[in-house]
């Protein structure tokens, strides 16, 4: 079938359905009558030293990047992926990385001034740029503000110098107190990551980081529990002082406890955000909405009238800039960056959609897995009757919530929707 655009459906993450219901078939295939909201994420994938928790695609970057040459490729990658999109409404814009913030002021203005060129951004919209505290500099901070950043997202992880060296980070705890100052006075939000359960950590260090993160005055506070995650140092060469899952359990009661109590909504597994301070384009992730993924090795998963598909681009930088000046991408209309592509089956929909709706604490209406799955919320519902029986998850009213062990055992409730 023909790839063609069909209007936008209004995002509803934890409230009433999208105001455009997809239209359930006989045939056991999707249709969709509108498509999800649409975000960006660009990968930026280098850093000055890869931590060795880390899983995401980042490179050491052992020679200074050309960043030209890479947006350059970017600008390439978009344009042949312009006709799986076009005239779409975009809702917000991630830069991710790796370090983004490496990336120089001039090629990154000329991005975003070909982003405004290529998409139709939506105005106002939520324009975030990960930051490393070790890379953070005011006249970086103040040239991305002004080419259209409005929140920066700070991977502090700790304030503590001792628990930062532990981690492999190339920053102090110095270091991330300037960066987040420096953040607050260019944009108006700040997000910032914070981990415990780390080698060696006391609850009373970790308490401490949440106490200076709140006193900072950010909105928004990530606090997650630090996990071995395959193919990294940590996973290869465990640390020796990681404390037990049940005092980790205990550390996390006690942090989310300290935010709840500062006036943080727990809104997302890992999340905790101030009045009006929510992050717009993980929300979106989080209802299952559409998301275009240009750069070395990121993801998309884009909705058309009765197919859903994910791409995944080539995961090297040098690969993807080859790939990316092979072919003339307004001409061809396939990126040549696109390593794999699949449709979604329809019995896969169910888990895929809980992946993501269920990270939501307030959970959503089952309504909008019809909007933005196009298939039945029965199909939802039946599946997830096993983790109903197990405690995991609340359905009442058409209303789909995690129950408290649900949150903590998320895993296991995911399990119970698998194919």
């Amino acid at each position: 079938m023909a790839n063609r655009v069909i209007p936008i459906v209004g995002l509803a993450p934890a409230g009433g359905a999208s105001a455009v219901s997809a239209l359930p078939t006989d045939d056991g295939g999707i249709r969709l009558s509108a498509v999800p909201p649409l975000s960006l994420y660009v990968h930026f994938p280098w850093c000055v030293r890869k931590c060795p928790y880390c899983d995401f695609n980042s490179h050491e970057a052992r020679e200074a990047p050309d960043f030209e040459a890479y947006v350059d490729a970017l600008i390439r990658d978009l344009q042949g992926a312009l006709p799986m999109v076009w005239g779409r409404p975009v809702v917000s814009v991630f830069f991710g990385g790796g370090t983004p913030s490496l990336v120089p002021i001039a090629a990154f203005s000329r991005l975003m001034d070909s982003l405004r060129t290529l998409l139709n951004l939506q105005p106002g919209l939520e324009v975030t740029l990960e930051a490393n505290p070790g890379t953070a500099e005011e006249a970086r901070f103040a040239g991305y503000a002004a080419a259209g950043v409005n929140r920066i997202s700070l991977g502090v992880q700790s304030f503590d110098d001792a628990m930062l060296a532990r981690l492999g980070r190339i920053h102090g705890g110095d270091d991330s107190r300037r960066a987040v100052d420096m953040a607050l006075r260019h944009v108006p939000q700040v997000n910032i990551d914070l981990m415990h359960a780390l080698p060696g950590q006391t609850p009373a260090r970790a308490v401490a980081d949440v106490r200076l993160a709140i006193a900072r005055g950010i909105g928004h506070i990530s606090a997650y529990q630090l996990t071995l995650e395959p193919n990294t140092a940590f996973a290869a060469d465990p640390p020796a002082d990681l404390p037990e899952a049940d005092a980790a359990a205990d550390v996390a009661d006690t942090v989310e406890a300290e935010l709840a109590q500062a006036g943080y909504e727990h809104y997302e597994t890992s999340a905790h955000a101030r009045s009006g301070e929510r992050c717009l384009h993980n929300l979106n992730y989080w209802a299952f909405g559409d998301y275009l993924g240009i750069g070395a090795g990121a993801h998309s998963k884009l909705s058309f009238a009765e197919r859903i598909v994910r791409h995944a681009r080539f995961r090297h930088p040098r690969t993807y800039l080859d790939k990316a000046a092979q072919v003339d991408p307004v001409a061809d209309g396939v990126p040549a960056t696109i390593e794999e592509a699949r449709d979604l089956r329809t019995d896969e929909l169910p888990f895929e959609f809980a992946l993501n709706a269920l990270r939501l604490t307030a959970g959503c209406n089952a309504a909008l897995y019809t909007a933005h799955a196009g298939r039945p919320s029965s199909d939802l519902l039946k599946r997830l009757d096993a983790a109903r029986r197990l405690g995991l998850v609340d359905v009442e009213a058409g209303k789909v919530r995690p129950t408290r062990l649900g949150r903590r055992h998320l895993n296991t409730l995911l399990e119970t929707l698998l194919p």
